[in-house]
């Protein structure tokens, strides 16, 4: 292992995280108006209602993937009874139709940004690096899975997993790392190049939730159409007041 790929599982991972909280708090702080989705639903309807909810949805059950093959280790699934062959057989399954969800969705987004009028002069230079970096995100990630079904001794739950969770003790596992695939590093980068961006793009919306709208008071309105104000020409103006 190079002196520059040593570096690259050990720093890394530490400026990501630093620049990922760190931006998330400037944010928050200084663009919170800008903490938006910036939809485009008004510029057109129809072809957001397919692609929105299919990239959305992929995309949950991809990040549950994750959280499980490097978050979980490999003694513990074993030790509930699930075999290695039975754990991967599944990830692969529906790991490689969440994927392939997740990308058609995101074909069907860019071609709606490139294909429609309105919805391209509404994209910035912002919103085109991010696309950029998560189609590159979610063709690696689908080609890693898909590449799964063919046998290896290799796998990313002896490799990617244990140097991730090491990261969080600060211990990153860079010998495990350096096991891994070729194709495993490449989505790594990928990665954490997404992180790096995340929080200065609108892929923060991700990270909100309207939670006051559960429990916030209802407003009941009532018309008054007796003795209401009369506009320009004598039109009846109706009038809606909150009881």
């Amino acid at each position: 292992m190079s002196w520059g790929e040593s570096m690259l599982w050990t720093v890394a991972p530490y400026v990501t995280l630093v620049i990922f909280v760190g931006g998330l708090i400037w944010r928050h702080k200084y663009d919170k108006f800008g903490w938006t989705t910036r939809s485009s639903q008004l510029y057109e309807s129809p072809l957001l209602r397919v692609a929105a909810p299919l990239f959305h949805y992929g995309l949950l059950f991809v990040i549950v993937g994750h959280v499980t093959g490097l978050v979980v280790p490999l003694a513990w699934t074993g030790a509930v009874g699930v075999s290695n062959e039975a754990y991967h057989a599944n990830a692969l399954i529906w790991g490689g139709l969440a994927g392939l969800a997740t990308l058609a969705g995101l074909v069907l987004l860019i071609y709606r940004r490139r294909t429609k009028g309105p919805v391209f002069l509404a994209t910035t230079v912002n919103d085109k690096v991010m696309y950029v970096v998560l189609a590159a995100a979610i063709v690696t990630g689908t080609v890693t899975t898909i590449a799964g079904f063919v046998p290896s001794e290799v796998s990313y739950r002896t490799t990617v997993a244990p140097w991730f969770r090491g990261i969080f003790t600060l211990r990153p596992d860079v010998v495990a790392m350096s096991h891994a695939s070729d194709l495993y590093k490449v989505h790594t980068v990928v990665g954490m190049v997404l992180f790096l961006l995340f929080p200065f793009s609108r892929l923060v919306h991700a990270l909100s939730a309207p939670l006051g709208y559960l429990f916030r008071p209802y407003i009941v309105y009532r018309s008054r159409s007796d003795g209401a104000p009369r506009g320009p020409g004598g039109v009846r103006v109706r009038q809606n007041r909150p009881l």
